[in-house]
């Protein structure tokens, strides 16, 4: 009997336990999901889950939340990155990624090129700063993300990837296909130019990478050993990059302790950051603290390209030749969130060592050089049969070609009129192409061919060629 008893107790006692068991789990599941500290994120949350006609998993509402956030500060250089995003933006600025090599930047929901990587394909195909992206294959941009820009560039080295630009200073759309590439990211080259008497070391730094400021110590000791009397420094659409990298730069030409850049945050205070000490051969040192120095800079010269320029010239190191630069004058920084995704914001304005602001100005040229129209057209794919009545961008770009080699050609509208038939002929004639006035296959292939060689030509760079110049009556101390 007593152990009847003991068995009816135990199984009561098992019966409540499981009872409170499903109460709670029940209850729980009843209860609204909290994310935040905040009642109307969730109250807006538990609401989409609840009453919205659109499924949409928490994860994509959150992701969504977290777009929201970025996109409120009005800030073309703070976004929010998925995991996968995260995983395409640091391939970037690594040594070597596949892709199309362009810098971007978001502005009120447009996506507009900072610059293209040097000898990438987005420059071999004549993409410049300030074009607007909005179509990727048969993809609109419209509401998209930075990130799914960036994954829809993305693809494997050989494929093919087809962009529609918006060119303001065309006012005009054009279209360019890409084969995509591995790029290796070799920031830095350089070489010796001769003129007159003069050795002249010409280092070009496509972007400020990881490995960038090696790169500099590695090309300026070989060139300070070949006896060099001056460096012309290309930074031409050099998009930015690591501030680390232009830290080191700049304190390769100036003495130590000297303020190359000011940060300040959003509260306004001020900290300055100044060259540190670097180690190295004394006499390779002494050879770098004198030695004259040009800068090159154009409309493409971004962030921390700006940083340098901004530095050599305040301390009149070195003399700033070409464009107006892009004008980024803020800095940000990269935290890695609980979701596998990045959050890059923009913490720190940045201003010269005379506290000057370049934001959305840029960072002005002491002489001031446009390069020649011909030089900055891009090699575009040209193809149909045009004659003279005719009207298309293929003409358009005809007419502009032959009018930079000097024919007389006054309309480069689009529109073929007697005046450009003309002028076909004559370059027909000149180079033993077949006789005629209209415009073929024959005609289109040889004017991309005289725009690659013009655009090749050293000669040609006027901006390069003003540099040369002026260091050569800097070392007969006539400047």
């Amino acid at each position: 009997m007593r152990k009847g008893r003991i068995f009816l107790l135990l199984g009561t006692i098992c019966l409540v336990i499981a009872f409170i068991l499903i109460w709670q789990k029940w209850n729980g599941s009843n209860k609204e999901e909290e994310l935040s500290n905040m009642p109307v994120i969730d109250e807006v949350y538990s609401l989409i889950n609840e009453k919205s006609v659109y499924s949409v998993s928490g994860e994509v509402l959150v992701e969504g939340a977290l777009r929201g956030m970025t996109s409120a500060l009005e800030d073309p250089y703070s976004t929010y990155y998925t995991e996968k995003e995260a995983v395409l933006h640091k391939q970037s600025l690594a040594g070597q990624r596949v892709g199309i090599g362009i810098e971007i930047t978001e502005k009120n929901g447009r996506f507009v090129v900072v610059a293209p990587v040097k000898s990438s394909p987005a420059e071999k195909a004549g993409i410049r700063p300030f074009d607007e992206i909005v179509q990727v294959d048969e993809q609109r941009l419209d509401g998209k993300t930075m990130g799914e820009l960036l994954e829809m560039i993305q693809g494997e080295a050989g494929e093919e990837v087809t962009l529609v630009l918006y060119r303001p200073s065309a006012e005009r759309h054009i279209t360019v296909t890409l084969k995509r590439m591995e790029i290796k990211n070799d920031t830095v080259e350089s070489e010796i130019i001769e003129v007159e008497d003069a050795k002249i070391g010409y280092i070009s730094i496509s972007m400020f990478g990881e490995k960038t400021a090696d790169e500099w110590f590695e090309a300026t000791s070989d060139l300070i050993s070949k006896n060099v009397d001056g460096f012309v420094v290309d930074l031409r659409d050099n998009p930015g990059g690591y501030l680390h990298s232009v830290a080191a730069i700049v304190s390769s030409l100036h003495k130590e302790g000297e303020v190359f850049a000011y940060m300040q945050n959003g509260e306004g205070a001020m900290e300055p950051l100044q060259t540190s000490n670097i180690e190295g051969d004394e006499e390779y040192l002494k050879q770098m603290g004198k030695i004259p120095v040009i800068v090159l800079q154009n409309e493409g010269s971004a962030s921390a390209s700006e940083v340098m320029a901004g530095a050599v010239q305040s301390w009149n190191r070195a003399t700033i030749i070409g464009m107006q630069s892009f004008g980024k004058g803020t800095v940000q920084e990269t935290w890695a969130l609980q979701n596998g995704g990045e959050l890059k914001l923009s913490t720190n304005k940045w201003l010269t060592p005379k506290r000057e602001w370049i934001h959305g100005k840029g960072i002005p040229a002491d002489i001031e050089v446009e390069q020649h129209p011909l030089f900055l057209l891009e090699v575009i794919p040209l193809t149909g049969e045009y004659k003279e009545g005719d009207f298309s961008e293929e003409v358009a770009y005809v007419q502009k070609v032959l009018n930079g080699l000097g024919y007389t050609v006054t309309r480069t509208d689009g529109f073929f009129d007697s005046e450009t038939a003309e002028a076909v002929e004559l370059y027909r004639e000149k180079n033993n192409l077949i006789e005629g006035r209209n415009m073929t296959e024959d005609l289109f292939e040889s004017i991309r061919e005289q725009v690659t060689l013009y655009k090749e030509a050293q000669e040609h760079d006027l901006q390069l060629q003003m540099g040369l110049s002026v260091m050569v009556h800097i070392l007969e101390g006539e400047f």
